[in-house]
């Protein structure tokens, strides 16, 4: 009884997978109605708002800004074989937040406190 239930899924088996491989159209580019739904040749949709923000600042604002400081030129630009390490970001940071102070005003910090606090 064991060996002709066996010999029936094994059979089973090798009539399905032999009726896949066997017909050309089980390819998914070839599927209709897959292709009806989800083109695989469809338009890439481009970086979105954050990811555009984010690049414009690095690009204008951050490496002008940076960059005009010949110590961290000298120390970081100018050498193409190092990999990036914390220390070269904090120093840079710090350029940046010399060139570029904050007040009160233009805070990000005291923009959050001035917002309502919902729950309280």
């Amino acid at each position: 009884m064991k060996q002709l239930i066996n010999t029936t899924a094994i059979i089973l088996s090798l009539t399905l997978f032999m009726g896949c491989v066997t017909n050309p159209k089980t390819s998914p580019s070839e599927n209709k109605a897959l292709n009806s739904i989800s083109k695989s040749n469809a338009k890439k949709k481009k970086s979105y708002f954050m990811q555009n923000r984010t690049d414009a600042f690095l690009e204008k604002e951050w490496k002008e800004t940076v960059l005009e400081d010949k110590e961290i030129k000298e120390k970081y630009e100018d050498n193409k074989d190092k990999s990036f390490t914390l220390q070269e970001f904090v120093d840079k940071a710090e350029v940046y937040n010399k060139k570029k102070p904050t007040n009160s005003s233009t805070s990000n910090v005291s923009k959050l406190k001035a917002m309502p606090v919902i729950g309280k």
